[in-house]
């Protein structure tokens, strides 16, 4: 995800520099054809493709609308993981007598969750706070981090049966699991429930015949200057139908993707600086995320 917004434009403009290029080769054989070779062919009226634009647009609005949507119900269900690893932390802290392999064992969730989400590996985070024994039990499940919080709710109730805890208190931390299931669950339906076709690919074919179909109608008007208006216009759809097909799916590896690393470090810090332990490799251990 684009978090610094100054370095946001020069970001899109590099991805869409590959396009930019294609469309401004075009242009230029378009104008010489038509200058310099007098092609009557390309004497197309202006009209329909100033309609095509305006019904692309509202496409790509309709599309962006929906996919930012997605992005946003992830955001929000990512910021509910967080407030609940760490209201987990502070009750291990306060009424589980510390137990810092839970802490550890909590901190290792989002990064199942990200590897899961994204069908990435797990990589190393998840080897120095799991023990050998959980780290095999919840390797061996489809679904690892379902399996974590199975495991994370056996030890809950191993300390609740030796310390005889109250049963309130035991709710509560068995309340921060199943919010944290549900959090999950709505994440995994973001992620096998794709936009519709027609959401999907329409707008990017739409957005390419576009481009292609945009300096012929405006040569006539715009002459050896057809290469800069066609360009800058046909740049435009091309950023909208990229951070839109972006945004559809956020768990992907794109810079609109939804920042789950950091997410996930984050947490890891909250839970383990507030009982001594000292975070392993973190990156801007300063800096936090906003639920």
């Amino acid at each position: 995800m684009i978090v610094k917004r100054r370095y946001g434009l020069t970001i899109l403009i590099k991805e869409t520099l590959p396009s930019l290029t294609v469309l401004a080769l075009w242009d230029f054989i378009v104008v010489i054809l038509f200058q310099t070779y007098h092609q009557e062919w390309m004497e197309q009226p202006s009209l329909p493709i100033s309609l095509m634009g305006s019904a692309l647009a509202l496409f790509l609005g309709i599309r962006n609308n929906a996919a930012y949507s997605r992005w946003w119900e992830g955001r929000t269900l990512w910021g509910s993981i967080t407030n609940n690893c760490r209201s987990f932390g502070r009750e291990v802290a306060s009424l589980l007598n510390g137990r810092p392999d839970l802490a550890k064992a909590m901190a290792a969730y989002p990064y199942l969750l990200k590897a899961a989400l994204s069908n990435t590996d797990t990589g190393t985070e998840v080897d120095t706070l799991l023990s050998a024994e959980m780290k095999k039990r919840v390797f061996s499940c489809g679904n690892r981090p379902n399996a974590l919080l199975y495991e994370i709710g056996l030890e809950v109730r191993k300390e609740v049966d030796l310390y005889k805890i109250d049963g309130a208190v035991h709710g509560t931390i068995d309340r921060i699991l199943s919010d944290l299931a549900n959090a999950q669950g709505g994440l995994e339906r973001i992620q096998k429930t794709p936009l519709p076709v027609q959401y999907s690919v329409l707008p990017n074919i739409v957005t390419h015949l576009f481009c292609v179909m945009l300096p012929l109608s405006a040569v006539q008007t715009l002459g050896w200057i057809t290469p800069l208006g066609s360009s800058i216009i046909g740049l435009l759809f091309q950023m909208l139908d990229r951070s839109g097909r972006d945004l559809q799916e956020p768990f992907n590896d794109t810079v609109h993707a939804l920042p789950m690393l950091t997410m996930a470090r984050t947490i890891e810090r909250d839970l383990l600086q507030p009982i001594g332990l000292i975070p392993h490799d973190m990156v801007h251990p300063h800096q936090g995320v906003q639920p």
